[in-house]
């Protein structure tokens, strides 16, 4: 076997000089290098904002979505949606290992979750089982490369693969909350009913404590009431993000004019980046963690309207987010619930 780069440079096709990320196109070949290993797919959870691109351009025909996400990885070598350039993750039982690679205690026929994006994951699928429309999951047969700096979680023996694909695949947005958000801060949560959402507001409730306050902004109803009833949040809002003058005299109102410490952006809809930063007082944060996000609109954005608050990208890599994550799962038996119903 021969060594390949550890971040997988000798898998782009082009352009070359990339890395398998930012590539346009990688190779899926199932041969592996001596640092790399082979994985024998089960499912794919596709990033939210993919996921819903996907399926309103297929008008949520499932047999028309799976021939576009066959097609995608017929031409890139992955799973990366050309508009929104994101991925997801997978999980998988391990097939083979290169002698090289770093890992000694990973063995053969380990059950694994990716936790680096299918946007740079080599992939080849065989056959596609079933989209499921509601969960962004798709069951199929696959095979999948990572190299030597991709990262992976065992899964647990005392939670349902599914619903640990499912929370790994956002695990880096409550790892990032406990990180950001203070006792005592205001915090806003924006599209808090879903996957990411629930999660982050639990944590953020954690961190801030009897005199923070956790405001989430929805869209949908059915999400804002889910929320009220898992109590996660102090206050639970329904708004179009879009619409930022809106977001912003609310929670204007809500803050007696102090806005917010920390603003979470979790949407999977392009066009919220204003509302996010509208709502966060001078020197906050604001996360970024939806993939819809454009950071072009978002940076001249928060100049045009002269804000000097601190940016964070959604990288959805922070150390002890899986463990983090998984935790969240074991502690809160209202939130395993959900995640059960939604997604085993």
């Amino acid at each position: 076997m021969k060594k390949g780069c550890k971040f997988g440079t000798h898998r782009v096709i082009e352009p070359i000089g990339a890395l398998p990320q930012a590539a346009q196109k990688i190779s899926n070949n199932t041969e592996i290098m001596s640092n790399e290993i082979l994985i024998d797919v089960q499912t794919l959870n596709i990033d939210s904002a993919s996921f819903t691109q996907i399926k309103e351009v297929c008008n949520r025909d499932e047999k028309k979505m799976a021939e576009m996400i066959q097609n995608i990885v017929a031409e890139r070598g992955k799973m990366q949606n050309p508009v929104t350039g994101s991925g997801g993750m997978l999980i998988g039982t391990v097939q083979k290992i290169g002698e090289d690679f770093i890992d000694k205690n990973l063995k053969v026929g380990d059950k694994i979750a990716t936790l680096v994006s299918l946007s740079l994951t080599p992939l080849k699928i065989e056959s596609i089982k079933k989209i499921n429309i509601s969960n962004d999951q798709v069951d199929l047969n696959a095979k999948a490369v990572l190299f030597e700096s991709g990262i992976y979680a065992v899964l647990p023996k005392d939670i349902p693969e599914k619903l640990a694909l499912a929370a790994l695949d956002v695990a880096g947005a409550p790892a990032q909350v406990k990180k950001l958000v203070r006792e005592g801060d205001t915090v806003c949560i924006i599209g808090g009913g879903g996957k990411s959402g629930v999660l982050c507001c639990y944590q953020a409730m954690k961190n801030v404590g009897e005199s923070g306050k956790v405001i989430v902004i929805e869209y949908s109803e059915a999400n804002a009431q889910r929320i009220r009833e898992l109590g996660l949040a102090h206050t639970v809002i329904v708004l179009d993000a879009t619409k930022p003058i809106d977001v912003y005299e609310k929670i204007d109102e809500l803050t007696g004019g102090n806005l917010c410490d920390v603003v979470i952006n979790n949407v999977n809809v392009p066009g919220t980046e204003m509302s996010s930063i509208l709502i966060t007082k001078d020197d906050g944060v604001v996360y970024f963690f939806s993939m819809a996000t454009s950071f072009t609109k978002a940076a001249l954005g928060a100049e045009g309207v002269g804000k000097d608050v601190n940016m964070i990208v959604g990288n959805g890599y922070t150390k002890g987010h899986a463990d983090l994550t998984l935790d969240i799962i074991r502690e809160s038996k209202t939130i395993r619930e959900l995640f059960e119903k939604l997604y085993v």
